[in-house]
């Protein structure tokens, strides 16, 4: 969709982080947004400031991992904005913690908020997208889906998912006017899972090769994979593309790598969640 000026965008998980700035990105390009998240105070403010743009936003308080709470959502905003042109799959949790003391209960929310919920609502936004023969998935994900880190197992897994299952859209529905893309931020600063670790671990960071990248950079990615059609971008500086790259070609030595780059911030990063639960 080269123009998106007038169509509506859902973003998920609009009200802090990597989602705000997407969804200013968006009202950038005089889209309809529709705002969910489950803070409300949060989505009224974004919405309230973007709606001082002249743009169109609405706030929907939502639960995405509910199911009843996702197809009420979908239902609302096509009756009050109108229907679904581009969803935007941010919403996510983050997990750091030794696989064998993570809770089974954590095990299972971390893959229904990053996997089973933007499935959820890409089946609930699809039918009408083709049936418009007009419509894009964006989903969120990770680079952390592309090598598996220590001490993130469930969230690497659920970001490994998310990725294949856009390759997987991408797929079956070319040729139809539906299409679907997957963004791969790396370390984000200023805002989401990778600043919270900082502040958490009074400042363990990854290997310098890894550097980082900015929300913003994530927003301009957003944009850039819907205008131009690509599968896949990934955010962050060029010698961490080449270290995945690299993990491509030579799965098993990668392993050692990612673990030599990234154990010691997620490591610090699973110790002082622990002891955070210690104290409660």
């Amino acid at each position: 969709m080269r123009e998106l000026s007038g169509l509506t965008a859902l973003v998920t998980g609009a009200s802090r982080g990597i989602g705000v700035h997407i969804a200013r990105a968006l009202a950038r390009e005089k889209m309809q947004l529709a705002l969910a998240a489950r803070s409300t105070a949060e989505l009224n403010a974004l919405a309230a400031e973007l709606s001082r743009q002249g743009v169109r936003a609405q706030a929907f308080v939502a639960d995405v991992a509910a199911p009843e709470s996702a197809a009420e959502l979908v239902e609302r905003v096509g009756r009050e904005l109108g229907p679904v042109d581009l969803l935007v799959n941010n919403a996510g949790i983050e997990q750091a913690s030794a696989f064998h003391e993570t809770p089974i209960a954590d095990l299972e929310r971390t893959i229904a908020i990053n996997l089973v919920a933007p499935m959820r609502l890409s089946r609930l936004v699809l039918p009408g997208m083709l049936e418009r023969r007009r419509g894009h998935v964006v989903c969120i994900a990770s680079l952390a889906g592309k090598f598996g880190p220590a001490f993130q197992v469930a969230y690497g897994a659920s970001k490994a998912g998310l990725i294949e299952f856009s390759h997987a859209l991408r797929s079956e529905y070319l040729g139809t006017g539906v299409s679907a893309s997957v963004v791969c931020p790396g370390f984000i600063r200023e805002a989401g899972m990778y600043q919270r670790t900082l502040e958490r671990t009074a400042g363990a960071r990854p290997s310098p090769l890894l550097g980082t990248s900015t929300p913003q950079a994530v927003a301009k990615a957003v944009v850039r994979v819907v205008k131009r059609d690509l599968a896949e971008v990934a955010v962050s500086p060029g010698p961490s593309r080449l270290t995945f790259a690299f993990g491509q070609l030579f799965p098993n030595l990668a392993v050692r790598v990612a673990r030599s780059l990234t154990n010691d911030v997620f490591r610090k990063d699973a110790e002082s969640r622990r002891r955070e639960a210690g104290r409660q």
